[in-house]
């Protein structure tokens, strides 16, 4: 069985891990957890535990689908703002953060939820040292924490990334990436989810030291603190926290309507152009296909990689 490990954080590892799980893989995922936003950040400041909250987003992802539907739904519930204390927390956080005191660690906590979820393969944290994420923008601005990595003044791009305190790679998570058959970078917030991990000391010797292809899958649009990247400016990026060029990377080819380029105009995001020429020197090879769908969300309709397709591509890279 081949031996694949995914890294990063988000929608975008969500998305991805939902299609992989259905291939007959050795799978893992490895996720950030500097996340300090929301019910994750009031977890981490009440209790000093590391962010839950994209940790449990893979734990859903990877969960066994019909038999166990409703306990992925429970993990997934967030209270209403009726409930004052609980307004806004997920019951997957707060069940994450009951384990980590039972057993120790989040590393354990998760293990524990993996066995509650049956999960279709291993989730691991990073690390299991807290750290806060840290940027400076081209402007000059210093950045504390990841909502203020992430959400930057809209057109200050990103040039500096750190964690303060630093933190050491989990042991078992470094042993995955060496042992992988292929590591493949997920799509996602890139300096606020991705590029995180790569912070972590350890994390770029363990992708130096992998057997494996290391593959990279580009993001749909962009965002604050990547304002006007196209697809070789992504990739530039990972190489550069990586410490390794990748030997694939798989980028979408297929535009958004204009009512979804329209909203996320209102944004700032716009869609990553697929720059082929400037990406031959920046990796091995690259691989474009239309993977990009639109799903409404709420009163909202916005883009994502289609699993299916996506997680096709990836499994092919093997």
């Amino acid at each position: 069985m081949k031996k694949v490990v995914s890294i990063g954080g988000g929608t975008g590892h969500y998305s991805l891990l939902r299609g992989l799980k259905h291939y007959d893989l050795d799978l893992t995922a490895i996720v950030s957890v500097v996340d300090d936003g929301g019910s994750t950040g009031e977890l981490r400041t009440d209790f000093g535990i590391l962010a839950p909250g994209d940790l449990r987003n893979c734990l859903v992802a990877l969960s066994g689908e019909a038999e166990i539907e409703d306990i992925a739904r429970l993990f997934e519930y967030r209270f209403s703002s009726k409930s004052k204390r609980l307004s806004n927390h997920s019951v997957g956080n707060i069940i994450l953060a009951a384990l980590a005191d039972l057993c120790g660690d989040m590393a354990g906590a998760v293990k524990v939820a993996s066995k509650i979820l049956r999960t279709e393969g291993t989730v691991l944290p990073v690390s299991l040292d807290p750290s806060t994420l840290c940027g400076r923008t081209k402007g000059g601005k210093l950045l504390k924490g990841q909502v203020q990595v992430s959400y930057p003044s809209t057109k200050d791009r990103i040039v500096d990334l750190w964690l303060e305190p630093s933190a050491n790679v989990y042991r078992d998570s470094a042993k995955a990436i060496r042992d992988a058959d292929l590591v493949v970078v997920c799509p996602g917030d890139l300096y606020g989810s991705v590029l995180p991990n790569f912070l972590t000391k350890g994390m770029r010797e363990a992708v130096a030291d992998s057997r494996g292809k290391f593959a990279y899958v580009c993001n749909l649009v962009t965002k604050q603190g990547n304002y006007g990247y196209k697809a070789s400016d992504f990739v530039r990026e990972i190489g550069r926290y990586a410490g390794r060029k990748p030997d694939i990377v798989i980028v979408n080819t297929k535009r958004p309507t204009r009512r979804v380029v329209d909203k996320y105009r209102k944004e700032a995001s716009y869609f990553v152009e697929p720059d082929f020429a400037r990406l031959r020197p920046l990796a091995g090879r690259s691989v474009g296909g239309e993977l990009l769908v639109e799903v409404d969300s709420g009163d909202r309709r916005i883009v994502r990689h289609d699993s299916e397709k996506t997680a096709r591509l990836v499994v092919g890279l093997l």
